[in-house]
């Protein structure tokens, strides 16, 4: 008996011990109902032990027992499909896709596609951190270190990049990304049952066992109720702009016409020295694409030229990062001072602000090979440029959480018009399937059908 694990839930497979893997592929299709090909299996779940349909492989030569779990990952993405040629047939056709399937016609599955890899091209920050050992040095503590120089203590062994206590010392809240992947990967199993998986507010398609909605849903189907939290990594931990010009041309228009305006960021992806394993976005450029303004809004408009604006930006090695915005109104002319109306007070990204941050960010997915989508997150960056406490100009970087981005992503969240710091979750209807959405406050008490802010939380 083995268990069978993928995103539609866990099912168990009867099948003999010296069987061929190619039978084992036919047992797993038959028992997911709502999974086609092409499939993969592996034997870990960090997909570093991929099990290939063979009719010669027998599942004892891969050392599978009985009980043992084996994790089915989708294909995700464009796929191509390669016939095995026949006589004296040469392959003419160019494979360029990311997931090659070998056809292998057999007399019980006649012309099925096999899995046989998935490759995710990730960016290159990423490939350089995963190879970086990522731990913190430490040296040698003259008061509690009672060893010699050649040996080490708790007080002097290195630190892992995810260190609670060293990151509370730095005044860092998020660890970077690549440090929640090491804390995945860390204790005794491996990260053998840690898995990244994009979060669907969406009813699953192909159910079979009821009429579709809103005549029936069911738990294989239904998507999970979203409690909203505070996401303890971040994909990006910094932001700089190569040129202080760069800031000052984009502000230009709004000193002189006193519009807000909205810019694309182009620049690359580096390593972040100050945090571990942090990565740090370089702005080399702004790209101020069609827009219609006013002192309060900002509408942007079809955009013909944004296409070769991207191949241009390629052909100098950059790729668009994110996106900046300015919230700016003047207090005293004279002095050049801007009203400070963004605090915690109020707030720092109004709803509608976030709702756009999370569609960009889902227009720019994060190449990942430990999530089986393919892709998890993003690095597309928000800055926005308003007035500080001094009232002064300022710029501030944000992201908005995966599950804020899944949420704009399937049209569940939308903006107040009379409250900019509340969101609303939409209601389910007749034509979408809306999820229940829970938080908590912190801070008000409820008096009838009021909050009223208190002291203690």
């Amino acid at each position: 008996m083995l268990r069978i694990q993928s995103p539609e839930g866990t099912r168990r497979v009867d099948i003999d011990n010296h069987a061929v893997t190619r039978e084992l592929f036919e047992k797993v299709l038959d028992v997911f109902e709502t999974i086609e090909y092409p499939f993969t299996l592996y034997g870990r779940r960090d997909k570093s032990q991929e099990i290939a349909s063979s009719d010669s492989m027998t599942l004892a030569s891969y050392g599978l027992k009985h009980g043992d779990m084996i994790f089915l990952s989708p294909i995700a993405g464009t796929v191509q499909h390669v016939e095995q040629p026949t006589g004296n047939d040469k392959a003419k056709d160019e494979i360029s896709s990311t997931s090659l399937l070998v056809s292998t016609p057999t007399p019980s599955m006649p012309g099925s596609k096999i899995p046989v890899r998935s490759i995710v091209d990730e960016d290159q920050v990423d490939l350089l951190l995963q190879k970086m050992d990522g731990t913190i040095k430490r040296k040698r503590d003259p008061k509690n270190c009672l060893h010699g120089d050649n040996s080490s203590c708790i007080h002097c062994l290195p630190l892992e990049p995810y260190d609670a206590s060293y990151l509370k010392d730095l005044n860092v809240k998020h660890m970077s990304f690549n440090a929640y992947l090491r804390k995945l990967s860390s204790g005794l199993d491996g990260g053998k049952y840690a898995n990244l998986d994009n979060i669907s507010c969406r009813i699953k398609p192909g159910c079979t066992g009821h009429p579709p909605w809103p005549k029936g849903v069911c738990s294989k189907c239904q998507p999970k109720a979203i409690t909203l939290n505070s996401q303890t990594y971040r994909h990006v931990d910094n932001i700089v702009f190569e040129n202080p010009n760069l800031v000052e041309q984009f502000l230009h228009y709004w000193r002189v016409t006193g519009r807000q305006r909205i810019g694309f960021l182009y620049g690359k992806f580096d390593v972040h020295l100050d945090v571990p394993l942090g990565i740090k976005g370089t702005v080399a450029a702004i790209y101020e694409p069609p827009q219609e303004s006013t002192r309060d809004s900002v509408r942007l408009l079809p955009d013909s030229r944004q296409s070769l604006v991207d191949r241009l930006a390629a052909k100098l090695g950059l790729s668009c990062i994110g996106w900046i915005f300015t919230d700016l109104v003047a207090e005293d002319i004279s002095k050049g001072t801007v009203r400070n109306f963004r605090n915690a007070e109020t707030h720092f990204l109004s709803a509608q602000e976030c709702v756009m941050a999370g569609h960009f960010q889902s227009l720019h997915p994060n190449p990942c090979r430990f999530s089986s989508d393919g892709y998890f997150g993003s690095k597309f960056v928000t800055v926005c440029v308003t007035g500080d406490a001094q009232n002064q100009v300022h710029m501030e970087g944000y992201q908005v959480s995966n599950q804020c981005q899944a949420l704009v992503r399937d049209e569940c969240l939308v903006p107040t018009k009379d409250a900019p710091e509340l969101a609303y979750a939409r209601q389910s209807t007749a034509e979408k399937y809306i999820p229940d959405v829970y938080y908590k406050l912190k801070g008000f008490r409820k008096i009838g059908k009021e909050l009223e802010k208190v002291n203690s939380p």
